[in-house]
């Protein structure tokens, strides 16, 4: 594991750098690191690795959406409001659609088997969104009218309604019954989450402010380690209370640093997020390196053109019901098109997803891997290298005095 460890930071690390010089971003080169050493090519990548691979990523995300919630100030979310809402299911459902209205004549499956693959690819990649996001907000840019936020909210919601929605496509496949419930679980699971996060968040302020008061000062590295601890227990939470009630974990994690950062001095938050700013050096490279090591290039060559195709017409249709989500607001038709780039990248979902109605043994199986498998490849060095190549000049930024 140490060697495979030792790859995951050197070559990932490297070839970040190399993009960077030549203007590409850098999560492309953590990408192709991640194709090249995984097991699917050169397999320099150990098993011990690759069995907690998806426990290493979820940490890595779990950093992000922790110094996310840290910058995100709740008063320019209540601000952003309905279309941050919209953000988080329309561009979803009008992508599902068109999977549901075209696959059938493309692909030769059946309705249900499109809305299984339209489920898989509906999720914008918060391990993509939610770092740049993250940096806009810290550089300014967008912040006057909100659309990072804007963004960071609609994505971190999105994958939660998307998830439910495969989840339910899948049942009906296998041939199960759907209920109410599983539609119910989609609001309960968002606002059960934001409740725990934020109870959490709270009250770990509560105590750190008492302490203060009493001249028992707690460093902010100790802080850093319980916070992260607290994270990754209410993330056990979702897992424990998966077949009794529907919660959200990612949604908590994000909660429980916002109402952090609204009880804390902005000396203690800017120290932290310094902190995971530092620690998210390290979990970034895993994140990405890894996401690339999931991606099986074998099922790319056999979905062929049909599924590229189909790829940028659900692209199409996806940007509609952005540009829907933000009608009625005052972006200037570059902002719009930034928010319609934003919400291309597709990497954490479907790696995690992709491949479960395979293992399933569902007919279909193979197909939505592959279609997973080309949708990274295809969007997530595209919406990352759109986003770094547009926001200077379609983002105003915000000078500090404002």
């Amino acid at each position: 594991m140490l060697t495979s460890l030792s790859l995951v930071f050197i070559v990932g690390l490297s070839m970040a750098s190399i993009c960077q010089k030549v203007k590409i971003p850098r999560i492309i080169g953590m990408l192709i690191t991640g194709i090249i050493l995984g097991p699917f090519a050169l397999d320099f990548l150990s098993p011990s690795i690759l069995g907690i691979s998806a426990e290493l990523r979820r940490m890595a995300l779990i950093i992000i959406l922790i110094k996310a919630g840290l910058a995100l100030d709740v008063t320019d979310l209540k601000k952003v409001g309905l279309p941050a809402i919209l953000m988080s299911f329309l561009p979803a459902l009008f992508e599902i659609a068109a999977f549901v209205l075209f696959a059938p004549a493309i692909l030769s499956i059946t309705r249900l088997e499109a809305a299984i693959i339209g489920a898989v690819l509906g999720a914008v990649s918060p391990a993509v969104v939610v770092p740049k996001m993250v940096q806009l907000m810290e550089t300014r840019y967008g912040t006057k009218k909100r659309i990072p936020q804007m963004i960071l909210a609609g994505a971190s919601l999105d994958d939660v309604f998307v998830i439910v929605l495969f989840s339910t496509f899948v049942g009906m496949e296998q041939g199960g019954k759907v209920s109410l419930m599983d539609f119910i679980n989609v609001p309960v699971s968002i606002i059960l989450g934001i409740l725990l996060g934020a109870a959490t968040g709270f009250l770990i302020a509560w105590f750190w402010n008492r302490e203060y008061e009493r001249n028992h000062k707690i460093r902010n590295s100790k802080k850093t380690i319980i916070i992260l601890g607290l994270a990754f227990l209410l993330m056990a939470i979702e897992k424990w209370l998966e077949n009794r009630i529907a919660v959200s974990g990612l949604l908590a994690v994000m909660s429980m640093a916002c109402l952090i950062q609204i009880k804390s001095t902005e000396t203690v938050t800017r120290r932290l997020s310094e902190k995971f700013g530092k620690l998210w050096i390290a979990a970034e490279v895993i994140l990405f390196v890894l996401v690339g090591a999931a991606v099986d290039i074998r099922y790319t060559l056999q979905a062929g053109s049909s599924a590229v195709l189909l790829i940028f017409i659900s692209l199409a249709f996806r940007s509609l019901g952005v540009l829907l989500s933000i009608t009625g607001t005052d972006l200037n038709l570059r902002e719009k098109i930034f928010c319609v780039i934003a919400y291309i990248p597709k990497a954490t979902v479907q790696a995690a997803i992709g491949s479960i109605p395979l293992s399933l043994g569902l007919p279909c199986g193979k197909l939505v891997l592959s279609v997973a498998v080309l949708s990274i490849l295809i969007t997530a060095p595209l919406g990352a290298f759109g986003m770094d190549l547009t926001y200077r000049r379609f983002l105003e930024r915000e000078s500090d005095s404002n």
